[in-house]
């Protein structure tokens, strides 16, 4: 019976050591984050990167200093709009809508119609986009049934 106890006992500490372990373990590893600062295209819904729309699109030497002014843009705009604490919520998202949509069209007016079809696939799915989970297209829009009043 004595036996018993004390393999329990050793079975319990070493469990807890080996808990202990792996818990510093995951608190000493660094967030490294990947190359580039940015997981890939869409991270945070910012969309790609210069350096990755100038390999998918084959940007010109021409292009791409216009792209890199639209880019940066669109960045500053939004940091703006972030620190901006006196918007409603509503009103906020309206904005950046309006942000991405001069950038949209911004870019259309850079690229190539081919590289612009391939930028819009590059572009992360947000609120109201089409496959974005978010409110359908306007025409698409089914009428709703009167909530009970």
């Amino acid at each position: 019976m004595k036996l018993n106890k004390t393999l329990t006992l050793v079975a319990l500490v070493a469990g807890g050591l080996l808990a202990g372990n792996l818990a510093l373990q995951a608190q000493d590893a660094p967030a490294t984050p990947p190359p580039g600062g940015q997981a890939g295209p869409g991270a945070r819904g910012r969309g790609p990167t210069l350096e990755q729309l100038t390999k998918e699109l084959t940007l010109t030497a021409d292009q791409t200093p216009k792209v890199k002014a639209a880019l940066e843009a669109r960045d500053q705009k939004m940091k703006d709009l972030r620190a901006d604490t006196s918007l409603s919520q509503e009103d906020r998202r309206a904005k950046m809508k309006t942000i991405r949509d001069d950038y949209t069209a911004a870019m259309k007016g850079i690229l190539t119609a081919d590289q612009f079809t391939a930028f819009q696939k590059l572009q992360p799915a947000g609120r109201g986009r089409p496959g974005a989970g978010g409110p359908p297209p306007a025409g698409d829009a089914q009428p709703k049934a009167d909530a009970p009043k």
